[in-house]
């Protein structure tokens, strides 16, 4: 046998060998009856859609419908609250700022108002008290146009009633995260989409990614402001997923993770909440959809109005992202994801103990 033969013999094994792998990564989970699932739900949630599976980094499920991918820019809602948790925590690892700090620490004028109770804990966990509009469409299209954040913080101290005492209560809304995203601009002295910018987008790749209003004269929506695609708020969940880490480098502490992954209010707390969360409690801008017996949140979420549904399940250690692009019957599908999600979890199974 020629050494010419023997070389192109190793050749074709390794090739060979290459493909057989490449066909177990992609074999191991039979997607099939996910797939049967979203095409049942097709109509219910728009037609134009992208579904991410993040798992043992790589995609393991990466499919899109209609007239988007997954680079598709659009607005993502309350998926926003989630971030902007997320950018508040790197002041908390640097110790700039404490979780049980008080609001009027920051604006001192908020103690004046009768609001000097409330921490920015409260904030990130919509225990403020601040009466609020209730999340819908309306709600969003008629939202008091603010030239900066300042303007419409200072109109929550000064002309909002307090309905509960800080702490007491959970009421659902855009309060408490814009008023962590003007501390924020405070500590940093830059304007929040700036910041937010600097130390998440930029870190994660998310460079499409913003919370600029289309009309720059306008204040920025910390709490439902922010436009992503399907590809980039999946890095996002990744850095969730791995403990804080991205790409080998530390955007967030596993601390910080942990302290935004446990639960912050009981049921018996809720005031209000939207359809999409009802039922489950709450960290800091995010949903605890599940927990273990112990009460440590196993499925965390952040679901926004539009119908984008972002979730990490840490038992079976898979991120997943349900991109759409309408604006109807958001909260509304709910039933539907959760079904799909039930054919994910039957493919890939948990880690967690009973």
């Amino acid at each position: 046998m020629s050494l010419k033969f023997k070389f192109n013999c190793i050749k074709v094994s390794s090739v060979f060998v290459f493909l057989l792998l490449f066909q177990y990564v992609f074999a191991q989970y039979d997607f099939s009856e996910v797939d049967k699932k979203i095409e049942k739900y097709r109509k219910e949630l728009g037609n134009n859609m992208v579904a991410l599976i993040y798992k043992d980094g790589k995609l393991i499920y990466d499919k899109h419908w209609g007239d988007m991918d997954k680079k598709t820019i659009a607005p993502i809602a309350s998926c926003s609250k989630w971030l902007t948790a997320a950018v508040v925590m790197t002041l908390v690892d640097e110790g700039k700022i404490s979780l049980d700090d008080k609001v009027a620490k920051y604006i001192p004028d908020f103690a004046k108002y009768g609001k000097g109770y409330i921490t920015i804990r409260h904030c990130l966990s919509h225990q403020t008290g601040i009466m609020q509009e209730k999340t819908n469409l309306i709600g969003i299209f008629s939202r008091k146009k603010y030239n900066t954040l300042e303007e419409e913080v200072n109109d929550f101290m000064s002309k909002k009633d307090i309905v509960f005492n800080a702490g007491t209560g959970f009421a659902y809304g855009g309060v408490g995260l814009n008023i962590a995203g003007r501390i924020c601009e405070i500590i940093t002295k830059k304007n929040f989409n700036q910041l937010m910018l600097e130390r998440l987008f930029r870190p994660l790749g998310m460079r499409g990614t913003s919370f600029q209003n289309e009309n720059f004269n306008l204040a920025p929506n910390p709490s439902g402001g922010a436009k992503s695609n399907a590809e980039e708020y999946m890095n996002f969940l990744i850095m969730i997923l791995n403990k804080g880490m991205f790409n080998g480098k530390r955007i967030l502490s596993e601390a910080a993770i942990n302290e935004m992954e446990k639960e912050q209010i009981t049921l018996d707390m809720v005031k209000y909440t939207p359809t999409a969360g009802k039922g489950y409690t709450y960290g800091l801008g995010e949903w605890i959809m599940e927990k273990d017996a112990a009460g440590n949140s196993t499925v965390v979420a952040c679901p926004g109005l539009f119908g984008t549904w972002p979730m990490i399940d840490k038992c079976r250690g898979y991120a997943s992202i349900f991109f759409v692009k309408t604006l109807l019957g958001g909260e509304q599908k709910r039933n539907a994801y959760l079904d799909i999600k039930a054919s994910i979890d039957a493919v890939i199974p948990s880690n967690c103990k009973n």
